[in-house]
């Protein structure tokens, strides 16, 4: 351990949102928190993100879900979730009696479905904000994601947005050709902060080779693979937002925490890491602080987009080429 000077790591997000520290746990891999509870100190996390939370009860998809894939796992699970309501009624107050916030992760169909959820979250104790999965097919428009359509993006977080006085996180799909005019409408529509980034879409070939291994065919792509995709997608969101990004995506060590704090995230999300070390968020709380004492830093906060370039203004619009990072 380096030195034991007070070092700050809590972050001040909109509506009155304070982490405790910048390391959070993402929606999926940690449950509702109870299920960790055990096993790891989790009152000295960042904030946790819950499952997806639907109106309405979900089975999830058919099996096989997940599998392993080098460097990260490929998940089908389907939201599989009670429900909103049933959420709330069973870890509500256990929530209530936590100091690290709970954020939940709320899905949909349609942005009725969104409001309703965001309806029945908004003031109920234990629930200190909502990050909205906007990888969702939206019904209304012929199955067409809400995070792939900037228009949709918008709306959806503008519906939300007047529906409830939460803090609002909206979680960037990376399945796009050039996420930055989404990330813009998200900002302009309300969203308090960003989250970045949701799974990649692929897929795993089963046994035989005679079809596609997970049951409903496409997955979502996890990991350390993913960290490049994210890193990039963080670089240029921070670039044109600004409202705080947190980066998700193949977190395992501190360096990948530093990665993500120079292009400009001031916190991070640990996932796919979970299932084998849910230990590490809390290390990685305590070596970020011993990073900073290394450094003499009292603060995390200079360590945040140091790997930016200088911005011209705060909406800078994209390069003439608009796909300079496309081989």
């Amino acid at each position: 351990m380096i030195g034991r000077g007070a070092v700050d790591l809590s972050v001040e997000l909109p509506r009155g949102l304070r982490l405790d520290n910048p390391i959070l746990v993402a929606s999926g891999t940690f449950g509702y928190g109870v299920e960790y509870s055990e096993v790891v100190d989790i009152q000295r996390l960042g904030a946790i993100c819950c499952k997806g939370t639907t109106l309405r009860p979900r089975v999830g998809n058919i099996t096989p879900r997940v599998t392993e894939t080098p460097a990260g796992m490929l998940n089908s699970i389907g939201l599989q979730n009670p429900g909103v309501d049933a959420v709330v009624r069973k870890y509500g107050p256990t929530w209530q009696g936590w100091h690290v916030p709970v954020i939940v992760n709320v899905a949909g169909e349609s942005i009725d479905d969104y409001v309703e959820v965001a309806r029945r979250l908004d003031g109920m104790p234990g629930v200190a904000g909502i990050e909205l999965n906007i990888s969702c097919p939206n019904v209304g428009r012929g199955g067409l994601q809400f995070a792939i359509d900037a228009e949709a993006a918008g709306a959806v977080t503008a519906a939300v947005r007047r529906a409830t006085e939460l803090p609002l996180l909206v979680k960037l799909s990376p399945n796009v050709a050039d996420v930055r005019p989404i990330a813009r409408a998200i900002e302009a529509a309300g969203a308090d902060a960003i989250t970045a980034i949701n799974t990649l879409s692929g897929i795993a070939v089963g046994p035989g080779r005679r079809r596609p291994l997970l049951g409903n065919v496409y997955g979502g792509l996890s990991g350390p693979a993913i960290k490049p995709v994210a890193l990039r997608i963080v670089y240029e969101v921070a670039q044109v937002v600004d409202i705080p990004i947190i980066a998700i995506g193949g977190v395992a060590e501190l360096g990948d925490v530093l990665d993500y704090l120079a292009v400009g995230a001031i916190g991070v999300q640990v996932g796919t890491v979970l299932f084998a070390d849910p230990t590490l968020p809390v290390r990685l709380i305590d070596e970020l602080a011993d990073e900073c004492r290394r450094l003499g830093l009292n603060s995390y906060l200079p360590l945040v987009g140091t790997a930016l370039p200088k911005r011209s203004s705060p909406m800078s619009a994209p390069s003439s080429k608009g796909v300079e990072y496309r081989p």
